[in-house]
């Protein structure tokens, strides 16, 4: 896929949901790109003068950088979808939105509890589980979100739902959403899953370049 020097640059951060999506997309593309690992608390200048929101994802591509999750998935898929990742229903944008909105926020505040002291964490952990018992539901009927097959809508939320299922997994283990546990489990033992969470020095400027999707 031409030249690796001429590759774009992925700035990521492992455990970030945001960014393992990000690489979850790239993974399917089969796109090439040089990661660049870094640590929140400590995040390097040369990342800081690439990325406009200070926030990972972000993909510096040879004209522009792309510091939205969504975006580098999109970007990466327009490239290559052997999979049909983006052939997806309208209620898949939906579902996206759900996800980056109203669970994103209950899931900050059950997680994060501490940092939002005007919230009830019990009572956000009860709206986001709301919305994953309809998540549910549709899983009753096929193995993705949206049918049989897997789509872009699957890879964007298995990260969030993931991280709120290890806030307490066996509180979640717990709840009447087995669709959603087995969904969550396949996608837990995959072959991507692994690819995509590798562990990787935080970069440094004399490291050499870390080719992810050689």
């Amino acid at each position: 896929m031409g030249d690796r020097s001429q590759a774009p640059i992925l700035w990521s951060f492992r455990r970030c949901p945001y960014a393992m999506r990000a690489r979850l997309a790239i993974r399917a593309a089969g796109v090439r790109v040089e990661l660049r690992e870094i640590l929140l608390r400590d995040k390097p200048a040369a990342f800081l003068a690439e990325s406009p929101t200070a926030t990972v994802p972000a993909l510096r591509l040879s004209n522009r950088v792309l510091d939205e999750s969504l975006d580098i998935m999109l970007w990466a898929l327009e490239q290559n979808d052997p999979a049909g990742l983006l052939d997806m229903p309208d209620a898949g944008w939906r579902l996206i939105a759900a996800n980056d909105g109203p669970f994103k926020a209950a899931l900050d505040r059950t997680k994060y509890a501490s940092r939002f002291p005007d919230t009830d964490p019990l009572a956000e952990r009860d709206k986001a589980a709301q919305i994953l018992m309809g998540l549910n539901t549709g899983l009753t009927q096929h193995a993705a979100l949206l049918g049989a097959r897997t789509t872009l809508a699957d890879l964007a939320l298995l990260p969030f739902v993931r991280q709120f299922a290890q806030i307490d997994r066996a509180w979640f283990d717990a709840q009447p959403w087995p669709a959603l546990i087995r969904w969550l489990d396949a996608f837990l033992s995959s072959d991507g899953f692994s690819a995509i969470m590798a562990k990787h020095p935080p970069w440094t400027p004399d490291q050499a370049p870390l080719w992810f999707c050689t």
